[in-house]
């Protein structure tokens, strides 16, 4: 695999493109959360698949789907961005995470266990921390259940799982995410056994776009505050999301709102909303890539 582009800030993201042996792309981001420096939290977020084929409307990697990455794929992003800043691979930070979140849904690609179990092992990280971010699609309950198994077996209460839910309204979720998948139920059922007391809470992700609500009365009887927790972030202006006409009119006032009802309900609540900075980056989902394969704009290194 070689590096053919990279675009972003020192201290906040960077994305790299790279394309693979077989001549498919992927991305890699590293980005910190400013102000917090490099030691305190750094995050790495890497593509499973070449491309997506669920295609949820506001997400760029849906666009083609190329296949799977292998094992090696994986642990090749996961490497190069660790020894471009820890180069005996001992990495010195309080909270370490990396996230199965850029390109593709992992739970379609098996080689992300075999990474999961092998990680602990290749580098010397107290702070590592796992992240998977899944729709958690139809026929995967074999990927689920191993993923279960690994994470008691090497991660105990360091891993954080992400449901992808993005709207309360069913009709508009299966909109937003055409394919079959699990649902509420489901995704409590798996979530409580997956969550360990005293351990991270399971995270569901809304991405929220203007006329999707979010309502926690639907969640309660699913979810319980105890094990589940909401994350919110607006509708990243990606050319998918453009062609759907999906936008988020986040202002402080909306983000209060919507936090204090999710709340007074019993949820802890993270805003996520990011720096504006970081869509001028293209630190969203299968950004560049789209971009490659559009021919519409070139990547220009910026370190």
């Amino acid at each position: 695999m070689k590096i053919i582009d990279c675009k972003g800030r020192e201290g906040l993201a960077i994305v790299y493109v790279a394309e693979t042996e077989k001549g498919g792309l992927i991305e890699y981001v590293e980005s910190l959360q400013p102000p917090h420096p490099r030691e305190e939290k750094w995050v790495l977020i890497v593509s499973t698949l070449k491309g997506c084929p669920v295609s949820c409307r506001f997400c760029d990697c849906g666009g083609f789907y190329e296949g799977r990455l292998t094992k090696e794929e994986i642990l090749f992003q996961i490497d190069d961005l660790i020894t471009r800043r820890y180069p005996e691979r001992k990495v010195s930070v309080n909270k370490f995470k990396i996230q199965f979140a850029r390109m593709g849904e992992p739970s379609f690609n098996h080689h992300v266990l075999e990474v999961l179990e092998v990680l602990p092992r290749l580098y010397e990280a107290t702070g590592l921390m796992p992240c998977l971010s899944t729709i958690a699609p139809a026929g995967t309950d074999y990927f689920f259940d191993k993923l279960l198994e690994i994470k008691k077996k090497a991660y105990a209460q360091r891993f954080q799982l992400q449901f992808s839910i993005h709207t309360t309204d069913l009709k508009l979720r299966d909109w937003l995410i055409p394919v079959k998948k699990w649902d509420f139920g489901r995704i409590a059922e798996y979530g409580n056994a997956f969550y360990d007391e005293g351990g991270r809470k399971i995270t569901l992700n809304f991405a929220v776009a203007d006329g999707h609500p979010v309502d926690p009365h639907v969640l309660l009887p699913y979810f319980s505050p105890e094990a589940f927790m909401i994350k919110i972030t607006p509708v990243n202006p990606t050319y998918q999301a453009v062609m759907h006409q999906l936008s988020s009119d986040f202002t402080v006032e909306r983000q209060d709102e919507l936090a204090d009802r999710l709340i007074r309900s019993g949820y802890e609540v993270i805003l996520s909303i990011g720096e504006s900075e970081e869509d001028q980056i293209g630190s969203n989902c299968g950004e560049y890539v789209s971009a490659h394969k559009r021919k519409s704009q070139a990547i220009v290194a910026d370190r």
